[in-house]
C-alpha cells in the first residue's frame, strides 16, 4: 500500500501529465481523508494509506483529469471564509465575486437609508448569504430562474444562518410583478459571449450550467435588459452593483450613464488589473 505522501506524488504528476493543476491532487486527498487541513496533512505524509481511501482518492484524481471541476468533487468551495456547498446546477463561486461583494459593503455603509437589496442570479447564494451575513441590518432577497440552483442556496442559508428570501422568475420580474421595491440591486449575470464559451476550457464549459455563463452574442444581453428593469425596480438614491467580463466594463458603464443620467456611474478593477465590476451610485428615478 502507498504512503501518503508518495500517492500525492503519483496524483500531481498525473493531473500535470493531463493539463491539470498539480496542486489540486492536494485539495483532493485531504478531502478523501476527512477533510483534513494542510498542516495536518503534513503531519501524516510518513503514514500508510488505507486501500478503501486510496481507490477513493483515485476515482477523484481521475475524475479531475477527465475535466470534472474539484470543487464539485468535493461538493464544496469557500467564498468570503465560509464553505459554500456547490454542485453542477450552480456556478462555482470566484475570488473576484468577493471584490464585488466587499465594495457593495462599502456602499452600505457609505449610504445609510439602503437597507433593502436583490441579488440577481442566486447561483450557490454566495453572494445573497455573504451580504445577509456581513451586515445583519440588511433585508436581503436574490432571484434565479433555475430551481435547482435555489435549492441549493436555500440549503446554504440555512448551513450558515443567513435570512435570505428567495423568488423564482426572471431577472427582475418577479419584484415587477409583486410591485416590490428594493435600495440596491447586486448581480453577477452570465456575460461570456457565446463564441467565447467554445474556447473555455473544458473543465467550465462542458461541466458549469450553460444558462450561468451564456450571454448572448457579445455577452450584454442581460446588461441590456437590466437597464429596462432596473427603473421599475429602483428607489431614488440607491445603488447598482455588476459584476462584468473583460472588456465590458465601459460598455456597461455607458449603458447605465444613459438609463441614470446624473447617476455615479464607474468602473472598478479586480485585484488583476481587469476591468470587472461597475457600479453606479445615487441613482435617480425618473418620474
Amino acid at each position: 500500500m502507498k504512503h501518503i505522501h508518495e500517492a500525492l506524488s503519483w496524483a500531481s504528476s498525473f493531473l500535470e501529465s493531463k493539463g491539470r493543476e498539480g496542486f489540486a491532487a492536494e485539495i483532493l486527498l485531504r478531502h478523501v481523508l476527512g477533510g483534513l487541513s494542510r498542516t495536518e496533512l503534513m503531519m501524516k505524509m510518513r503514514d500508510e494509506m488505507k486501500r478503501d481511501d486510496f481507490e477513493a482518492f483515485e476515482r477523484a484524481v481521475s475524475l479531475h483529469a477527465e475535466g470534472e471541476p474539484v470543487q464539485y468533487i468535493t461538493g464544496y468551495e469557500e467564498f468570503y471564509g465560509r464553505t459554500f456547498t456547490v454542485n453542477r446546477e450552480v456556478l462555482i463561486p470566484r475570488p473576484e465575486t468577493e471584490e464585488l461583494v466587499e465594495h457593495v459593503l462599502y456602499l452600505v455603509k457609505k449610504y445609510s437609508h439602503v437597507k433593502k437589496m436583490v441579488d440577481v442570479g442566486t447561483g450557490s447564494g454566495a453572494i445573497s448569504v455573504t451580504l445577509a451575513l456581513e451586515n445583519d441590518e440588511l433585508n436581503v432577497s436574490t432571484v434565479d430562474i433555475a430551481h435547482e440552483s435555489i435549492e441549493v442556496a436555500e440549503k446554504n442559508a440555512a448551513a450558515l444562518g443567513a435570512t435570505v428570501t428567495f423568488m423564482h422568475g426572471d431577472l427582475l420580474q418577479p419584484l415587477i410583478s409583486g410591485g416590490m421595491k428594493v435600495d440596491a440591486v447586486v448581480s453577477n449575470p452570465p456575460y461570456i459571449p457565446d463564441a467565447d464559451i467554445l474556447e473555455l476550457e473544458t473543465i467550465v464549459k462542458d461541466r458549469e450550467p450553460y444558462r450561468a455563463l451564456s450571454g448572448g452574442t457579445d455577452g450584454l444581453d442581460f446588461y441590456r435588459r437590466f437597464m429596462e428593469e432596473l427603473p421599475l425596480v429602483l428607489n431614488d438614491g440607491g445603488f447598482i452593483g455588476f459584476e462584468v467580463g473583460g472588456g465590458q466594463g465601459e460598455p456597461v458603464a455607458e449603458m447605465l450613464r444613459l438609463t441614470f443620467p446624473g447617476a455615479l456611474v464607474y468602473v472598478k478593477h479586480d485585484i488583476s488589473g481587469k476591468d470587472r465590476m461597475v457600479f453606479a451610485e445615487s441613482v435617480r428615478i425618473k418620474s
